[in-house]
């Protein structure tokens, strides 16, 4: 069964003895940032502040922060599951025959199951100000000594495709400037900002409704996050993550739904012509993002629980909690990957790159310059066109394996033949591109060459022991008393 909301989340990661309770005062000014920067770089657990200094709201961080979490996140016993689940969804194809159409009744209907599910109220509603509130109610972390203020860092933030109508939810970082105002970090290629700029374009709206939900379920929670494409709604892929539909709950002041389940939702509006300085931040490059100009949030109405939860998140220094929650992002779309590209084995994206900066890729290597054309690929790909730098194996290469990849890598590649520099987008957290937003980026053709690409020398094989000998002396090893 699906959890039901974050409580049942936390109940089920204290059985599992991965919560840690703390019921003293520590406070969200740099100490909480602290203690859960520790916990995530020595395996602890995931952390329940009960008196966070200065407000009555207790906050739960690092709930995320380790592959075990994730799973117990996901309800799964591996991550592998749920890619396994999307590749027979993507190869569903309607068989011939009835028997084989009877089959695949249980399948169509439980595609049915994801949609969102409208329901008059919810918890989230158990308690409505629309006058009587301020955000400094919440811990909201102050999380870097140099961050410009407080930010709220796990935010579900919805806004709806003027065009379309369509819903869409990420998660942007909201700097609080006071007690009803905030910053609102979406990004230039992220969707909530491509709304933003369709609404000004128009010309004839001066506000664009925004909602704001923090806490729920894990997988609602982990939609918010996932690189989905444009106009597919991530709360219907929170339905299939979780095997049960979202319930889904209209606001009091804007028109927009948020989970019915939720902890707290921020209900206002970005008022199309204003923007305001944000930042500095410190983000999940391990390093500050600078201060620039974003649009500003106004909050007009609060609503939550009688006795609600705050969640929240740190991003830093690697690896932290979104190191796992980004593992289990790269499980979960390599099917997809696949379907556009078959020739992809595997993918793994080293929490020192911190997602954007370093991308490796074994494939299955069919002809000359095949490397190159999934370099291309997947700069062409969604997010994956932040890829900074991209390396491609051959499948006989364990991607999972970095040092592996390392070795092989730096024996296989003549620097100047395959090494390819390239121009395009990258990530707004880039700090070394020559202009925000617009840089550099790097292919690396690491696979064995052949004629076809000009290499005419012998190839040499890998040293290898044959098996036959291995298992004697592994016999003779015993004997010998070694361990």
């Amino acid at each position: 069964m699906a959890y039901a909301d974050l409580r049942e989340f936390i109940r089920a990661l204290e059985k599992q003895g991965e919560l840690k309770r703390i019921s003293f005062e520590v406070d969200p000014r740099l100490e909480i940032t602290e203690f859960a920067d520790r916990s995530v770089k020595t395996g602890g657990p995931a952390l329940l502040f009960e008196k966070p200094k200065g407000s009555s709201v207790p906050l739960l961080i690092n709930a995320f922060a380790s592959e075990k979490r994730m799973r117990l996140a996901l309800e799964v016993d591996s991550i592998d599951e749920i890619a396994a689940r999307i590749s027979q969804f993507l190869e569903m194809r309607m068989p011939e025959g009835i028997v084989g159409k009877l089959k695949m009744l249980p399948m169509l209907a439980e595609v049915g199951s994801f949609f969102p599910k409208i329901v008059s109220t919810g918890p989230c509603k158990e308690v409505i100000r629309r006058d009587d509130f301020s955000l400094d109610h919440f811990p909201i972390l102050h999380c870097w000594p140099e961050d410009g203020g407080r930010f709220i860092t796990l935010p579900m933030v919805f806004s709806r495709n003027p065009d379309t109508g369509k819903r869409n939810c990420g998660c942007y970082r909201l700097q609080i400037f006071d007690e009803r105002t905030t910053g609102m970090h979406w990004q230039t290629h992220k969707q909530g900002a491509e709304h933003f700029r369709r609404l000004r374009a128009a010309g004839n709206i001066q506000k664009m409704e925004v909602a704001v939900a923090i806490g729920a379920d894990p997988a609602t929670m982990y939609s918010a996050i996932l690189p989905l494409p444009p106009d597919l709604d991530e709360m219907m892929i929170a339905g299939f993550l979780r095997s049960k539909p979202v319930e889904m709950v209209k606001c009091e002041t804007v028109d927009l739904e948020v989970p019915a389940q939720a902890e707290i939702v921020l209900e206002g509006y970005v008022e199309l012509g204003e923007l305001r300085r944000e930042g500095p931040f410190g983000d999940h490059t391990g390093f500050y993002s600078l201060d620039d100009d974003y649009p500003v949030f106004h909050v007009q109405c609060i609503t939550h629980r009688k006795n609600p939860i705050y969640a929240t998140t740190i991003v830093g220094p690697p690896p932290m909690e979104d190191f796992y929650m980004g593992k289990a992002i790269e499980r979960i779309f390599l099917p997809l990957m696949r379907m556009q590209l078959p020739e992809v084995r595997d993918i793994a994206m080293p929490a020192e790159g911190i997602f954007h900066n370093l991308i490796l890729i074994s494939i299955r290597k069919s002809y000359p310059g095949h490397a190159r054309k999934v370099m291309h690929a997947i700069w062409g790909l969604g997010q994956a066109m932040f890829s900074k730098v991209i390396v491609v194996v051959d499948e006989s290469v364990d991607v999972q394996n970095f040092s592996e990849v390392a070795w092989k890598a730096l024996n296989n590649i003549d620097p100047e033949r395959d090494i390819q520099f390239v121009m395009g987008p990258v990530d707004s957290l880039d700090h070394a591109s020559r202009l925000p937003n617009y840089g550099s980026k790097m292919g690396v053709d690491a696979t064995k060459k052949w004629p076809g690409e000009g290499f005419t020398r012998p190839w040499p094989d890998v040293i290898a022991m044959p098996a036959d000998v291995k298992s004697r002396v592994d016999e003779l090893w015993k004997r010998a008393g070694l361990k």
